[in-house]
């Protein structure tokens, strides 16, 4: 007897064998072009296990064309769906050697939908079976693979793999389809192809955001006055705050100002207030990933792939949940025990395991998973990037178990020849769980010295400000993740992947995020031609439908029908207005594509410095409008990744400031010029003079093809000029 036990990924097959192996009979074997694959033995039994690396099949069209709406798909590997996915060859390669050898099969894959779907896949269209053992495990411990192992469940998880199989048909029907429409209006309008695209979750955040924008660009900011002392307290200089803290008349501020002109303010009363801080709630998802971006800066996509990483380390559990809950099961007292042998945690250890081990926790829950909690593993070989979020998991679930912080506020009032002030102080009397959480715990300290009701305090300044109304805040790619999750848009594993989208796409940019006049005039034209393309309401039909499929009271079959009879109704619809979308879709890519080019005024000759690519090499380079007068300014630029202007200057070169985004990566700015200070180590000298040589010639290149163009231009209009000369005579 042969087992095949099938991984998602080579790292997670690797710690499946080296948990399961009973000892000596492990051996790491080589298959197509290298990929590892474990050969052991357990209970007697052989056992190969053997990984895939995510999908190896992907959703394509039957047969060829672009029109819409299209429904007729199947499941192929994903190499021949798509050249990216090229490198996935040698390992459904290997799958498909050993898996012909199988007596039995287990699916090890992460337990959840998508986890489901990739096994699912490769034992129905490479293993030609409908059925097999399931793994279930939240951590990559040899504890629990063995215990997953011992008690894998004697059939597939049927309702996850049903619902994540909608959610793979829903997606590729609203994804391709709607991408289509807008791809094809704008083609049928200026002739110029461009995907632009939209989807089932896409289209509803880029209007959510949009609607956003235009609530903080129709703002109309108000003035206001505020009064304040500086008064002094003891050796301290504190500011005391009028107690309106806004006033719309500036007659009332003088009047205030003026009779408040005195040396003195008298404590009128002061107000003692203790109050409890409830410990943190366990992370879920969306939780982790905000605070991610929080503390460290890492967008939601790269805090994925570092939570990820930890996952499949061993260090966390499985990093896409819902849920806010932790299991008792997991011994609480062993976790904090292991935590206490590393350094960094020992004392918090020490105080939590002297008392009762009950932790906070909030009231989402997830089928699949708990709450994300550190395994207790010693974190032996992680990068820094790694620590700082192994840090925070662990300190949250340390402070999960700690005691309400208590804390005093005193608030100090002040009778200023009949005028109100305040100023306030805050102090710590337990610091309960905001010792454990450590740095992320960020409380104010404010200690005021002793004072009684009737003292005297000398008034050393007063001052009045003007100041105006604020816009609502931008959202951070950390809070649009709760508010996505608020709104039931998109899913826990897919939100953080969709907001990245709406970034490359450059519908949107910065960390404060701002929606792009290409991502508003695309919001709009959806808005007023096919609304139900952005509506969340719909969206969120669909996902309370998929989560029905999950709980087995619909048929995927259904499911689909409803959405492909919705998306029929939307194309039609669309059609009818296709040249008018067309031209509103054309004028935004242009204006976009205009503002976006342009990067700046040119250090020489104060012209501007735009965004050029070479047609023949396809590199890009920046060029000087003033080149045809004799300007030669021109710089490289990055081969791939979407350039934008900041409107900054660099100090020391002069030339304008770019910020680069690139697929998959930490977005970096960058000054133009290769041979600015700022760029010491960035290329040797050999390098610089070839990309320097590269970037003249490549601004000598357009200019020529440019002429050619225009020269041929020319010639078509002689050409027609003459023809109509001739039929008149």
């Amino acid at each position: 007897m042969t087992t095949i036990m099938i991984a998602e990924k080579p790292t997670a097959a690797k710690s499946i064998a080296e948990s399961l192996a009973d000892k000596g009979t492990l051996k790491v074997k080589e298959g197509e072009q290298g990929v590892k694959y474990y050969e052991f033995n357990k209970d007697r039994k052989k056992h190969i296990v053997v990984a895939a690396v995510g999908h190896l099949f992907s959703l394509k069209q039957v047969g060829k064309g672009w029109s819409y709406p299209a429904f007729d798909v199947e499941w192929i590997p994903s190499f021949q769906a798509s050249r990216t996915a090229a490198f996935s060859k040698k390992y459904y390669d290997v799958v498909a050697s050993m898996a012909k050898n199988g007596d039995e099969y287990i699916i090890c894959c992460d337990y959840d939908e998508e986890g489901s779907v990739i096994g699912f896949n490769i034992l129905k269209f490479i293993c030609g079976k409908k059925n097999a053992k399931r793994m279930k495990f939240s951590t990559m411990t040899k504890e629990e693979l063995v215990e997953s192992y011992k008690n894998a469940s004697k059939e597939l998880d049927f309702g996850q793999i049903e619902s994540g199989l909608t959610r793979h048909y829903l997606d590729w029907y609203y994804g391709i389809n709607l991408t289509r429409a807008l791809t094809n209006a704008l083609k049928t309008s200026n002739k110029r192809f461009r995907i632009l695209s939209t989807g089932r979750v896409q289209g509803p955040m880029l209007h959510m955001l949009a609607k956003h924008e235009k609530k903080i660009k129709a703002f109309k900011p108000k003035p206001f006055w505020q009064i304040e002392l500086d008064v002094a307290v003891g050796k301290d200089i504190l500011k005391a705050q009028y107690e309106k803290s806004k006033l719309w008349n500036k007659k009332d501020a003088d009047d205030i100002l003026k009779k408040s002109q005195v040396k003195d303010a008298l404590i009128a009363d002061i107000q003692t207030k203790l109050f409890t801080q409830k410990p943190p709630k366990p992370y879920n998802t969306t939780s982790l990933l905000a605070d991610i971006y929080r503390y460290f800066g890492y967008s939601p996509t790269q805090g994925m792939s570092i939570a990820e990483s930890l996952y499949q380390a061993g260090l966390i559990s499985y990093p896409r949940t819902s849920s806010e809950k932790l299991p008792k099961d997991i011994n609480y007292k062993k976790i904090i025990s292991n935590l206490g042998k590393q350094k960094s945690y020992e004392k918090e250890s020490k105080i939590l395991l002297a008392g009762e081990l009950k932790p906070e926790e909030g009231a989402r829950t997830d089928s699949a998973h708990p709450a994300i909690y550190p395994t207790g593993e010693d974190p032996k070989k992680i990068g820094a990037v790694q620590k700082k979020v192994y840090d925070l998991v662990v300190r949250r679930f340390l402070a999960v178990f700690g005691k309400p912080a208590k804390r005093e506020s005193q608030k100090i009032v002040l009778d200023v020849n009949g005028n109100k002030f305040s100023f306030s102080g805050k102090k710590t009397i337990d610091a309960g769980w905001t010792f454990l959480y450590g740095k992320y715990a960020q409380r104010d300290e404010v200690i005021l010295p002793a004072m009684k009701k009737g003292d005297r305090l000398t008034i050393k300044k007063i001052s009045q400000l003007q100041k105006e109304t604020q816009p609502p805040p931008r959202f951070s790619q950390g809070s649009v993740l709760k508010e996505l999750e608020e709104r039931n848009l998109g899913t826990k594993a897919t939100r953080a992947q969709i907001l990245q989208i709406l970034y490359n796409r450059g519908y949107i940019v910065g960390r404060s995020i701002e929606v792009t006049e290409l991502g508003m005039n695309l919001a709009d034209v959806l808005e007023k031609s096919a609304s139900m393309i952005v509506s969340e309401k719909l969206t969120r039909h669909f996902e309370e439908e998929c989560d029905k499929v999950l709980q087995g009271k619909m048929k995927k079959e259904d499911v689909l029908e409803e959405a492909k009879k919705t998306l029929i109704a939307i194309s039609d619809e669309f059609k009818k207005k296709e040249k008018k979308i067309g031209n509103e879709l054309t004028k935004a890519v242009i204006a976009a594509q205009d503002k976006q080019n342009k990067l700046g005024a040119c250090p020489n000759c104060k012209g501007t410095l735009k965004v050029h690519k070479n047609w023949r090499t396809g590199k890009r380079f920046v060029g000087c409008s003033g080149y045809p007068k004799g300007c030669r300014t021109g710089f490289p630029l990055p081969r791939e990744g979407l350039i934008l202007s900041t409107e900054k200057i660099c100090e020391e070169c002069k030339t304008p400031i770019i910020q680069v985004r690139r697929e998959g990566g930490k977005p970096f700015r960058m000054c133009l010029d290769p041979e600015c200070k700022t760029k010491g180590d960035w290329l040797d000298k050999n390098k610089l003079k070839k990309i320097q040589a590269e970037s003249k010639k490549s601004s000598a290149d357009a200019l020529q093809e440019k002429n050619k163009e225009k020269a041929k231009e020319a010639a078509k209009i002689k050409e027609k000029t003459d023809k109509e000369k001739k039929l008149l005579k």
